[in-house]
């Protein structure tokens, strides 16, 4: 179990992912249609209720910078601040700058309000240009509504070291 200062529940543990959790953790990624690459689960941070994993996100490694990736709730434990204890927790261990992919319009303002800013393709390290080329294209030419976010903000609240 991790200590953490920013308070989870009594029911919650927060903890980094052990080898019996690739399989659950990529059942989720897959059924959540979320980017599949690099699911190595020395990089995934977790949070489990009762014994069943409930929310994780990863930190995937490129040559100049940090990709905030595979974040997930299950539906029926969000809107209790899970994703953002994780983002916070997965910001403070980045060790080179930390972009993210959007997908999905809505969350846009979820990263936002953790420090993260809209960037364009043109700002992104060349690692992530390759890695996200497609979703420019996509954007670009089929009006997709993805959002490339870098981490800009040092938030000031107690957190985690995992």
């Amino acid at each position: 179990m991790i200590k953490n200062t920013i308070s989870l529940p009594d029911k919650y543990i927060f903890r980094k992912a052990k080898l019996v959790d690739v399989g659950v953790i990529a059942f989720l990624i897959f059924k959540a249609r979320l980017d599949p690459t690099q699911l190595k689960w020395e990089q995934f941070l977790v949070i489990e209720s009762y014994g069943r994993l409930i929310a994780f996100g990863q930190l995937r490694n490129f040559d100049s910078a940090q990709e905030l990736g595979s974040l997930y709730v299950v539906p029926n434990f969000r809107n209790q601040g899970l994703g953002t204890f994780l983002v916070k927790n997965l910001v403070i261990q980045a060790n080179k700058p930390l972009y993210l992919k959007c997908v999905k319009k809505e969350l846009v303002k979820f990263y936002t309000s953790t420090g993260f800013i809209p960037v364009s393709f043109d700002e992104l390290p060349q690692s992530l240009k390759i890695k996200f080329y497609l979703s420019y294209v996509r954007n670009k030419y089929f009006n997709a509504s993805i959002t490339f976010m870098k981490y800009k903000s040092l938030i000031e609240l107690p957190l985690s070291k995992v």
